[in-house]
Parts: structure tokens; sequence; C-alpha cells
């Protein structure tokens, strides 16, 4: 029987008997076990949430696989992945959320100084009146935001209701979105550089993001300005980062992501000037396995009705399409 693959712990029986009266023709499957997974290999035709991309790979019939997660990098070490007759697709839209708020607690954080705060507290110094770097404001400031996907937007709309300027830089131009006052393209990007107060990277990991930002573009940008990633750590060049912290180039940098990760305990990154680094947690939040299981369970609605998906994968570049 044509099965549907959840590599989930658990599902609560409202959950299943939704996605039964969508599937009636479709055994539902929710397990992580092998062996079980093992037993039903021929028949799985859908699968989601964590099951590995190897075994996807191998899995015969499969015709759909729908992410947990946004990112899939995962296409550049799996170029076969272009050639299965398949469609993936992935949960973009879940973070939108956590990630924007993310962004926007680094951003105030190194605009407030609040780092160096947190470290006079420890040294229990009172620094009011002085004892830290001029602070600044965000308002009246210009955005420059890389990736205008549905993180992208919601940050788009905070950052305007913040009486910011915003400059977004997508793939497709000619597609507006709330709150991006100008929209170019990614050849644009070098002329825009030179506009930003604040650079924030959104963007996956590809082929044609790789060192998106490098020597030239860091060169590019005014000597205040900070650079921000949530996106993956290889899209920034992170050797030329780290000699543009450390000279003085650029003004500061808040980074969700890095290249490698962990980042090693001897990266000189760490003790850059004016920057503030968290452990990709960007994401996290308590609403992620409901909001990744709606995503799911619309896609599937679609799916068996023979509609375009939500969220469909490019295998060839590894980003979004629709």
């Amino acid at each position: 029987m044509k099965t549907i693959l959840l590599a989930l712990d658990n599902l609560s029986e409202e959950d299943k008997r939704r996605i039964e009266s969508l599937a009636p023709d479709y055994c539902l499957l929710v397990t992580k076990d092998e062996a079980i997974i093992r037993e039903a290999w021929d028949e799985i035709e859908i699968a989601a949430a964590d099951v590995g991309i190897e075994r996807l790979l191998e899995m015969p019939n499969l015709r759909w696989y729908q992410q947990w997660g946004a990112g899939a990098d995962w296409v550049m070490e799996h170029p076969e992945a272009e050639d299965k007759d398949w469609v993936v697709t992935n949960a973009s839209g879940v973070h939108a959320i956590p990630i924007s708020e993310h962004i926007f607690a680094l951003m105030l954080a190194l605009a407030r100084r609040i780092p160096e705060a947190v470290k006079a507290q420890g040294r229990h110094a009172w620094t009011r009146g002085g004892g830290l770097p001029p602070v600044s404001e965000l308002a009246g400031k210009t955005l420059l935001l890389i990736g205008v996907g549905a993180i992208g937007e919601r940050t788009a709309s905070i950052a305007a209701a913040m009486d910011m300027h915003v400059i977004g830089v997508r793939r497709d131009p000619d597609k507006p979105a709330e709150g991006v006052a100008r929209m170019v393209g990614p050849e644009q990007l070098d002329a825009v550089l030179p506009e930003a107060d604040f650079v924030v990277l959104t963007v996956p990991l590809t082929s044609e993001t790789q060192h998106m930002i490098g020597r030239r573009q860091l060169g590019l940008m005014k000597p205040n300005a900070t650079i921000y990633n949530i996106g993956r750590g290889g899209t920034i060049d992170q050797d030329a980062l780290i000699e543009a912290l450390e000279s003085g180039q650029i003004g500061g940098a808040g980074l969700d992501v890095t290249d490698p990760e962990p980042l090693p305990a001897d990266s000189r990154l760490w003790d850059a000037p004016n920057v503030l680094i968290t452990g990709h947690y960007s994401g996290s939040t308590p609403a992620y396995a409901e909001r990744a299981l709606g995503i799911f369970i619309d896609n599937l609605e679609r799916y068996i009705q023979g509609q375009p998906l939500r969220n469909e994968l490019d295998l060839s570049l590894g980003i979004r399409t629709s």
C-alpha cells in the first residue's frame, strides 16, 4: 500500500486523523525506527521530517519529500538528487518569526552596546555617562536585506515600522515585498552596498551565494556599517570578514552562523572587535514542530489534489522556487 513516512518520535491522535482523512488511500507510518522503515521501503511515496538524505535517495518509489527545515545546501554534496524523479519542498516560513526577532536582537545589541554593558556588569562597573563606546540608533538608517524570502519579508516589515529605509536583494527584483523601498537583483549588490548602515544576509548556501560577501564587497561597505548573517556561514568569506573586523574596515558583525560549525575555539573570529556570535539557534522556537507540520499538511492536501506544492526547491540550485 502507498505509504506516507513521517520520521517523528510521535504525533498526536488528532493530527494522525487529519492526515489520514486527507490521504485515505495511504498508510501513515510515524516512526524513526530503521527496521520498520525498511519493511515499508518499496511502498514509501511521501516522506517528511528528518529521514536522512542517503536513505531518501535510495527509496525507489519516493515522489515527494517534505523537509522539516529550510536549508538545502545538502544538494551541493548530492548532485545526484537532481536526477531523481521526485519533488522536494522545505519548511520555509517556519522560521520567519524567531529569526527576524533574532536579527533585531543582534542589531539592537550592537547598536546599544549591550555586549560591553554585560561585560561591565560582570566587573560590577557602572558605565552610565562614560566607559562604553558611542551607541547608535536604527531609525533613519538604511538596511540592506540580502535575501527576501519569508524571513526577509518579515524583517523588512519590522524594519520599516522602526523607520528604517530598506533595500532588498532578491533573484526576482520585480517581485515586491512589504517594507522594502527598493528591490534590486544580485548583480546590483556591489552598487547598493555603499548605501547600507546594516547588511543582513538571509540567503541559503548555493553555488551562486557561496562567498557572495568577500573582500571586495566588505571594502564597499561604510566604515561604521555592521553585517549580520543568519543564513549559512559559507555565504561570507570568513577570512576576509575577520580581516575587515580586525582592521576596522567595517563596524562590526552579528553572526548566528559561521564556517565551519561549530566555530573552532582557536578561531580569531571569537575575539574580533565588536562581534556578537550566537550558536546557530536563531530558528529555535517552541512553535517549530507545530508550524512545520502545518506546512506539511497544507502541502499534503495540495499533493493529493494534484496542485503545485508550497516551497518547492530547484534542486539544481538548492533554493526555493515557489
